[in-house]
């Protein structure tokens, strides 16, 4: 196997390990291997609280860190749900999965972990799945109103409505989402490449009918008839000798300065205090 470097503190060589796990899950146990230094094991829907049990009891992966989920749309069970599990004694880490649909259940591990009634939860209010014995199985993440499953491949990046603070309801209110236009695909492709795909409105050029070609190119048979030739030049050269009115100099006299006001006096103030 080949080496793998991790910034934090390695875990437990895995060596073995595959062997070991594989015997002690027997029949529940569908595909085992190995990938970025962990062992992935794959069990039947049916047996997945029955293989974490032995892998609690038996193996010593005492704590459920996580139970995560997967959308592939593409398959016949679409959805994955994986468990992680972490053994402090052994200090190693192994993960499980199972696969269902939207409609078929999963088997609920709170008798196992207590804490998985909130991670199940979880999965159900992101990807729908079904948790089978969980007794709370309720939306967690979203609002109790909100309708579909925000982590489907299938489930718009908009989504279907939108929420806003009413002021004049003085409340939260729920409404459908209006875009100002759709949500528009890119290629990724370099503009100098040019797209494979006919953008709007190319489509006319190729219905378009073709400029037929020019035999013989239209072209004056004589200077005079574009207005050139050496009379033309010799009245150029006259009014640039005699001088454009543009070009004649026009005396400019300035207005007659106005007289300057002489300021006011001001009165003279009486003699003598007010009687």
């Amino acid at each position: 196997m080949a080496q793998v470097l991790h910034p934090a503190p390695r875990f437990t060589l895995i060596e073995g390990l595959k062997d070991t796990l594989s015997a002690a899950l027997g029949a529940h146990l569908l595909e085992v291997r190995e990938e970025h230094g962990e062992l992935i094991l794959t069990v039947g829907r049916e047996g997945i609280a029955e293989a974490l049990r032995i892998l609690r009891d038996e193996h010593e992966y005492q704590q459920l860190m996580e139970i995560a989920g997967a959308d592939y749309p593409q398959r016949a069970e679409r959805f994955e749900v994986v468990y992680m599990l972490l053994s402090l004694t052994r200090n190693s880490r192994v993960m499980v999965k199972c696969s269902t649909d939207e409609a078929t259940p999963v088997p609920t591990v709170t008798t196992l972990w207590p804490v998985a009634g909130w991670l199940e939860r979880e999965v159900f209010d992101m990807y729908g799945v079904l948790f089978a014995g969980n007794t709370d199985l309720r939306r967690i993440l979203t609002d109790y109103g909100f309708e579909g499953h925000p982590f489907r491949k299938d489930f718009p990046l908009t989504g279907y409505t939108e929420l806003r603070y009413s002021e004049d309801e003085k409340r939260v209110v729920y409404e459908p989402v209006q875009l100002a236009q759709d949500l528009r695909q890119f290629d990724f492709m370099s503009p100098w490449e040019g797209a494979e795909y006919v953008l709007p409105g190319d489509e006319k050029a190729a219905q378009a009918p073709a400029t037929p070609p020019v035999a013989e190119p239209k072209t004056t048979e004589k200077p005079s008839d574009t207005g050139a030739g050496a009379r033309t030049d010799k009245k150029a050269a006259e009014k640039v000798d005699a001088g454009s009115p543009a070009e004649k100099d026009t005396a400019i006299t300035d207005p007659a300065p106005k007289k300057k006001r002489a300021p006011r006096k001001a009165p003279a103030k009486p003699k003598g205090g007010r009687k």
